[in-house]
């Protein structure tokens, strides 16, 4: 008997190895990926932004990194004793508008530098509903609200984009992204995080505006590649057995099978032989031992040590010298002592 149904998802042409570089922008669910990303050792670089769900919102933000966009204090506004950006998620704001300039302005020179050479780029939309801001808010009315920051509801006009100006916007920035780094391979996914907030019905409508984009841009660029993550979670698991709690995001086990498929179909065969022995690894440097003076504590540290280097020596781009460094001291910690 069946309980979920499973179907076949397209490889992606340049798959994921341990050597690339990774950029991952759009929803909490992009971070979810993303930390999978960086415990299985890849260099991945996530959020310069912070949370981004809506269309305008990612395009801006990869516009401000091709341009190497700089802020000064006037773009931001001050609410609840505290400095934002319109554009940037609230760990960017600050207590004064220097230090919120700061930050913003760091990451997004970092972001800049990363996405020039960057193998791929992944971007996980969450919804097409967009917050305009009013005269009443503190800024340029009619620009897009990355994060209301908890500002009143007369400050936003929402508004939903339709499928044809989303596309039109994406094939745009894909543009700008092939110019700016012709070797990047892009990677679409829709968020399965449920913005119940809208309702069920325009959470549905949301969906489907942002469906309709991704596959056109899809089917009209060959750099482009789409990842059925909502799919999976909504047509393949489709339970809310797969949901937290609130009914809205999807658990630990609906994200690990999402991230499963995403191992088989975006990352290299042979690097993915490689994730045991660095699971292995992590687990190794994670362990507290009761007696480290022990004979047997130093085989142990002795044995990862060991692996560890080799796997360094062999693929130069796996970061793991903090576990390395770990296993070693405490061999000669333990040499020191005797």
């Amino acid at each position: 008997m069946k309980f979920h149904y499973e179907f076949p998802i397209q490889k992606i042409a340049t798959p994921l190895m341990h050597y690339h570089k990774v950029l991952m922008m759009g929803s909490c669910f992009t971070e979810n990926i993303g930390h999978l990303l960086k415990s299985h050792c890849f260099t991945v670089l996530e959020n310069p932004n912070g949370i981004l769900f809506n269309p305008i919102s990612v395009v801006e933000a990869v516009e401000s990194y091709i341009n190497q966009k700089q802020i000064v204090e006037s773009d931001l506004f001050l609410l609840n004793e505290t400095w934002h950006s319109w554009k940037h998620h609230s760990r960017f704001s600050g207590i004064t508008p220097s230090d919120a300039v700061t930050k913003i302005n760091t990451s997004t020179t970092t972001a800049a530098r990363y996405l020039k050479t960057a193998n791929h780029l992944m971007i996980t939309l969450g919804s097409a509903w967009v917050y305009r801001l009013t005269d009443a808010a503190d800024g340029l009315a009619g620009s897009v609200a990355a994060n209301n920051h908890k500002a009143p509801a007369v400050w936003f006009n929402r508004e939903l984009l339709t499928a044809t100006a989303t596309q039109e916007m994406l094939q745009q920035m894909i543009n700008r992204l092939l110019e700016y780094n012709p070797h990047l391979q892009i990677i679409f996914t829709i968020s399965p995080v449920r913005h119940l907030r809208e309702g069920v019905i325009d959470n549905n409508r949301s969906k489907a505006v942002l469906i309709q984009a991704v596959h056109d841009v899809t089917n009209n660029n060959e750099a482009v590649y789409y990842f059925p993550a909502y799919e999976l979670v909504i047509d393949d698991l489709r339970d809310y057995r797969f949901y937290a709690e609130d009914l809205v995001h999807p658990n630990y086990q609906a994200t690990q099978y999402v991230w499963g498929k995403f191992v088989e179909a975006c990352i290299d065969s042979e690097t993915t032989k490689l994730f045991k022995l660095i699971k292995e690894i992590k687990l190794a440097y994670q362990h507290k031992p009761f007696n480290p003076e022990t004979n047997q504590h130093q085989q142990f540290l002795k044995k990862y040590a060991k692996e560890t280097a080799h796997l360094i020596e062999q693929y130069p781009s796996i970061h793991l010298s903090e576990e390395l460094n770990y296993f070693r001291t405490g061999i000669r910690n333990q040499q020191l002592a005797d």
